[in-house]
Order: C-alpha cells, then structure tokens, then sequence
C-alpha cells in the first residue's frame, strides 16, 4: 500500500473531507490505525519481556491489538456525542463525515504514537522504573491526542458556517458557539480515551504482576497517574 497519505495527512495537503483526489479513502485510514497502532503496542509490549517473568508472546500479541482497539473504541463512543454537539452548532457535517474526520484524527494520533515507539523501546532498556515507563507514555498518548485534537478542531473551524468562518489555520476563540460546543467535546474525548486506556490495561506491563490480558476495573485514570508518580523511582 502506498503511505504517501500519511504525509498528505500530516500537512494537512489532504484528508478525509476534501473531494475528488485529495480525499483519503476511509479504508487507508483505518489500515493506518490498526498498523501502526499495532507498532506502538510491540514497543509499550517490550517491558513486560525485559523485566517481567511471566510475560511472553502473549501479551505482545495482545498489546498490539490493545493500541489500534484503544483508538477505535474510543471513536465509537464520542463519534454520536460529536456529530450531535456539531449539528447543534450548525455544522454542516453528516454523520458519515463525522465518522471518517475522527478516523482520521485516530490516525494522525497513531503516526505520532509510531514515530515515538524508538524512544519507548530505548527507555525500555534503559531504566527498570515501571512508574516511570507508565508515566513516559501517558505523556506520549497525550501528545499525541492534543495533536489529533487539533486537527478535529481546525477541520470543524473550517466546516463552520459562514457567518462564524475564521481564517484557515487559527483556532477558536470561545467567543462563538462552535467554539464552546467543540471544546465541550474535546474534554470528553480526552476523558473517554484516558479512562479507556485504564479499563484495557497493562500496556507496558508490571514485573511485579502476573501476565493477563486485562486487570481489575478499579479507580480511575487519574488515581493510576498519581500512584505512579508516588512510586516514581
């Protein structure tokens, strides 16, 4: 397949939206989740092999199909509450669009992820702190959905109706009521995705827990986060 598209996608030369041969086919973007979404699980995977003992093929296997499930299921959840707060706002999407621009947020997110996989990996081999290599990719998943935030936030400025059209490449300015209706769900987003990553835990994998494909629901995102950083060593 050719991958030009991600390159077209990260300039923003083409997307999801655009018609005619600037359009991305929602198949390739789909491929491109799943791919490299399984990229960054073999890297967050590696810890577990290094310093674990009960941990194996299976729980790569099944970090690689954790990341791109991860990014999908958490654009099927908010994908309705988007095209509903949009539709409120007087954007001019279908729900379809909706569909394939979160697509391809979800993509945009999984280039980042992939191209930050070497560092987990060096990491990985560098330091044993498991709170730390928590913590290392935390902040990597939020790099990379501000970036995909972004990306849904300029594409909708850009679907705004015309009389609240801004000028390409600015964000919204909160004072129009497609600004507010989009920061509502960019909140949302990132709330679901967070807590989404913390019901399909481990990723990276405890040396100090034994290998299983998914742990006890408990607390939340933001308690796991503060406990890593009280145990940061």
């Amino acid at each position: 397949m050719d991958y030009r598209f991600l390159d077209a996608l990260l300039r923003r030369t083409a997307g999801p939206l655009d018609s005619g041969e600037r359009r991305i086919p929602a198949g390739r973007l789909l491929v491109a989740v799943l791919a490299l979404g399984a990229v960054t699980g073999l890297a967050m995977s590696l810890y577990g092999l290094r310093w674990g003992t009960q941990y194996g093929a299976f729980h790569v296997a099944a970090v690689m199909v954790k990341v791109p499930a991860l990014l999908l299921l958490t654009l099927v959840v908010t994908c309705p509450s988007l095209y509903v707060f949009s539709a409120l706002a007087r954007s001019q999407l279908s729900f379809r669009e909706t569909v394939r621009l979160l697509l391809a947020a979800s993509a945009l997110c999984s280039v980042v992820l992939a191209s930050l996989a070497p560092i987990t990996a060096f990491f990985t081999f560098g330091t044993r702190s498991h709170p730390f290599l928590q913590l290392l990719n935390a902040v990597f998943f939020a790099v990379a959905g501000v970036i995909a935030l972004r990306y849904v936030v300029k594409e909708l400025a850009a679907c705004a109706p015309a009389d609240e059209a801004i000028s390409p490449g600015r964000m919204p300015v909160l004072g129009r009521p497609s600004d507010r209706v989009v920061v509502a769900w960019t909140i949302l987003y990132a709330l679901v995705g967070a807590q989404m990553g913390w019901m399909m835990r481990p990723f990276v994998g405890s040396p100090r827990l034994p290998q299983r494909l998914f742990r006890d629901v408990e607390s939340n995102v933001f308690a796991g986060l503060a406990q890593a950083l009280k145990y940061l060593d």
